[in-house]
């Protein structure tokens, strides 16, 4: 039984993991994070508070790393326009 809890919860977080923004990566670090910290903490002291505990733990580590581990922008304007209402916008970037 346990073993099919922990493949059941496993595979309801799983789709989670492809998506790519920045906010996206912080809520599904953090989703993946508590299913997995709640069915490891559940597993390991066979009581509802280790579930608690682990699914409270697992998410806050999993935003952190979801957060941070999201691509940078890296590139800079190489040239400004300005629009007819005086806005500046990039006509041309450059990576770094």
């Amino acid at each position: 039984m346990k073993r099919l809890l922990l493949a059941a919860s496993l595979l309801a977080v799983l789709p989670l993991a492809g998506c790519n923004t920045p906010r996206d990566r912080t809520t599904n670090g953090a989703l993946i994070g508590g299913a997995s910290g709640a069915v490891i903490g559940g597993l390991a002291t066979g009581r509802a508070s280790g579930a608690l505990v682990g699914g409270a733990l697992g998410a806050a580590t999993g935003a952190i790393i979801g957060a941070n581990t999201a691509p940078r922008d890296r590139r800079r304007c190489a040239r400004v326009a300005y629009d007819r209402y005086g806005e500046q916008y990039c006509v041309r970037w450059v990576r770094y």
